[in-house]
C-alpha cells in the first residue's frame, strides 16, 4: 500500500479528437469505498479507462496508489482490478480457464494464477461451477466471475462499473455482500460506478460526482446529505395546489408523496414555521409534520441541477 491519497488528479484531460471527455478535472481520493457516480456523459469511464492507462492524457497528472499513471503504467496495473459493464470472457472457457487466464495476463506465473483462481471462484460463490463454459453461466454467474477475474492477481484497487447490472434482487444483495468484505475486511480500495444509488450507499463512505466532463463534488456521503436542504414530510387537509405557491413563495419546494402527503425541502436559515407559515396562508391545515432524511438522489439532484 502507498502513503498518501490513493488517486490524485491534478488538471487531468482527455480527448477524443475535439471531443472533450475530461476537462481539467482535480480530485483526490483518500481510498476505502467511493461510488463514481454522473449522469450519461458526465466522462465516469473516461476517468477509469485514464486512471487504468487505457486512454493517453492530453493534459494534467494522474497518480493512482503513489504510482504515475503515464510513467508507470505497467505496475500500476498489476495493483489494479477492474470489473467492466460488459462480458470479459471468452465464452468457450470454462470459469476456471477464464479467471485462471485473467491471472496470466496479468503475469502471474502459471501455478500461481491457478491457485488464485480457485481461491477467488470461491469466495464469489462458483466453487460448484468453476468447470462449465461460461456461455452457459446465468446473469449473475457471469458478473461473478468478472469479479473473480477482477480479484486473481490480488489487486489493491479494484474499479467497478455497474456490478450488479441485471441481477435480479437476491443476486444483487449478493453482489453487494462480496463488495463489502473486500472493502471493509480485506482492505481492497474500491471505486464503485453505478446508476443504482442504493448500490453506492449499500457500499461506500463517499462519492465523487461528475458532470460534464468535469469533477463537480467530492464529498462524503452524510457530508453531501447535510449540505441539502432540510426536509418534511408533511400531510395536509385543504387546497394542495395553493399551499404549494405559499411554499414556493417562500423559496421552499414542494413534490408530491402519496395521497395528501407532501415532502417540502426549505432552504438554509427556514424551517418548520415557515411550512406552517405557508399552511396559513394558504388555509391548508397541517396534520402531521416529520423531518425526513435527504436521500442521495435527492442530494445528487441538488448538486447537478434538476434540470438534468
Amino acid at each position: 500500500m502507498s502513503d498518501g491519497p490513493v488517486i490524485d488528479l491534478r488538471g487531468v484531460t482527455v480527448r477524443y479528437g475535439r471531443f472533450v471527455a475530461l476537462d481539467d478535472v482535480t480530485a483526490t481520493s483518500e481510498g476505502g469505498a467511493v461510488g463514481l457516480l454522473g449522469p450519461n456523459g458526465a466522462g465516469k469511464s473516461s476517468l477509469i479507462k485514464a486512471l487504468l492507462g487505457l486512454v493517453p492524457l492530453a493534459e494534467g497528472e494522474a497518480k493512482v496508489l503513489g504510482d504515475d499513471v503515464r510513467r508507470q503504467p505497467d505496475r500500476l496495473r498489476r495493483r489494479l482490478g477492474y470489473m467492466p459493464e460488459r462480458d470479459a470472457a471468452f465464452p468457450h472457457l470454462t470459469g476456471f480457464q477464464a479467471t485462471w487466464y485473467a491471472g496470466r495476463l496479468a503475469g502471474m506465473p502459471d501455478a500461481d494464477a491457478r491457485r488464485r483462481a480457485h481461491e477467488v471462484l470461491l469466495f464469489a460463490g462458483l466453487e460448484e461451477a468453476r468447470y462449465r463454459d461460461v456461455s452457459t453461466y446465468s446473469t449473475g454467474m457471469r458478473q461473478r466471475v468478472k469479479l473473480a477475474q477482477a480479484l486473481v492477481h490480488d489487486p489493491d484497487l479494484l474499479f467497478l462499473d455497474e456490478p450488479t447490472n441485471g441481477l435480479d434482487p437476491k443476486g444483487r444483495d449478493e453482489m453487494l455482500a462480496l463488495i463489502k468484505t473486500l472493502s471493509r475486511a480485506k482492505g481492497i480500495h474500491v471505486v464503485l460506478s453505478s446508476h443504482l444509488l442504493r448500490d453506492v450507499e449499500d457500499v461506500c463512505g463517499s462519492v465523487l460526482v461528475m458532470r460534464h466532463g468535469k469533477m463537480v463534488k467530492h464529498e462524503t456521503i452524510e457530508g453531501l446529505r447535510k449540505a441539502t436542504d432540510d426536509a418534511f414530510s408533511v400531510l395536509l387537509r385543504g387546497d394542495g395546489e395553493a399551499f404549494k405557491l405559499a411554499c414556493e413563495r417562500r423559496g421552499m419546494a414542494v413534490r408530491p408523496r402519496k395521497g395528501t402527503e407532501v415532502e417540502v425541502h426549505v432552504p438554509r436559515g427556514t424551517g418548520a414555521r415557515d411550512v406552517f407559515g405557508a399552511a396559513l396562508e394558504s388555509g391548508t391545515v397541517v396534520h402531521k409534520l416529520v423531518p425526513t432524511r435527504v436521500s442521495l438522489e435527492e442530494a445528487l439532484l441538488d448538486v447537478l441541477g434538476r434540470d438534468d
